[in-house]
């Protein structure tokens, strides 16, 4: 057992080697950037990163024959194979990539072989940058640091890569400084990206391979004397495990949706709830949600994006 162990170790080590060979230094240094967000490699070969408060810019180039290689070793450790057949590879990368979560497709698919990278959160860009920096005002800030406060349940809403999780993260941070051991946090995800320095915190990982999804974890959660549930983002008919249980004595949640404003973000939400095979649920949605934040990309911005609306959902008497 011994010799099988050092062998799967030395394997993995050769596998690490050579995935860091092909990425060169220039890019595996990104993965040392505690403000880098996302690596992502065009069909064109141009590799981009994007910064916390620093937009997109460009790094370096990689070629065609050496992204597929990488593609290859990826698929390698996923346990699968890239091919014409299988021609789409994703799934958390190895813990010496900080666990990023990887997506990458080969012809004929693409003209050419692509990825994206996506960096989980290795320090904070607190509620304070944002509103320092410009992505949301004065007021705004004001508006969530009370929401906080009062422990309403906040969905944070926007496009794919318009830094929900980031800001997620900032709403954590404030809550982690205001919370004692009275208050246990619960956080479930897909993938490991919602940090949380609160002193009495459980996070719970769904996990395909035994068929444990989000639902099933927030279920779960419910026998793990939550205050606040934390989840990232909310995907499929689990919105309405997620809803019951922020409408069941547990106030003051987190979870990020896509949409493209916040009333798009309810309706979007309804319609996961419908994926339970269940009718219409915006009378539950509009008791259990208190606060949609709406974080949109703008070019306009030095940092890329900004907080465009908050929608505080009026309650019935």
């Amino acid at each position: 057992m011994a010799d099988m162990d050092k062998a799967q170790q030395e394997r993995h080590d050769r596998l690490i080697e050579q995935m860091r060979r092909i990425l060169g230094s220039e890019i595996c240094a990104v993965f040392e950037d505690p403000n880098a967000v996302e690596i992502m490699l065009n069909d064109d070969g141009r590799v981009l990163v994007e910064r916390h408060g620093a937009g997109i810019t460009e790094l370096t180039t990689l070629p065609p024959s050496k992204t597929l290689n990488f593609l290859s070793l990826m698929a390698d450790f996923r346990g699968t194979t890239v091919s014409r057949e299988r021609p789409i590879v994703e799934g958390a990368m190895p813990d010496e990539f900080l666990r990023a979560r990887f997506a990458g497709a080969i012809p004929p698919l693409m003209p050419q072989p692509t990825f994206a990278i996506r960096l989980p959160a290795r320090s904070v860009y607190t509620l304070e940058d944002y509103r320092d920096s410009g992505i949301l005002t004065g007021e705004q800030y004001d508006r969530i640091i009370e929401a906080v406060e009062t422990r309403k349940n906040i969905l944070v809403s926007g496009g794919t890569g318009s830094g929900k999780t980031t800001l997620l993260n900032a709403v954590s941070d404030t809550i982690a400084r205001m919370s004692g051991l009275d208050q246990r946090i619960v956080i479930i995800e897909d993938t490991r990206e919602i940090l949380c320095n609160a002193p009495n915190t459980v996070s719970m990982l769904t996990d395909p391979d035994t068929g444990i999804d989000m639902t099933r974890l927030l279920k779960l959660t419910l026998r793990y004397r939550p205050d606040r549930i934390f989840v990232g983002e909310v995907r499929d008919g689990a919105a309405l495990a997620l809803l019951k249980a922020w409408g069941t004595g547990h106030p003051g949640g987190l979870a990020t949706l896509h949409a493209n404003n916040p009333l798009s973000a309810l309706t979007r939400l309804d319609q996961l709830c419908q994926e339970a095979n269940v009718p219409s649920q915006m009378p539950l949605i509009r008791e259990a949600v208190d606060v949609v934040i709406q974080i949109t990309r703008d070019p306009a911005v030095k940092a890329g994006r900004r907080i465009s609306d908050i929608l505080f959902i009026e309650k019935e008497d």
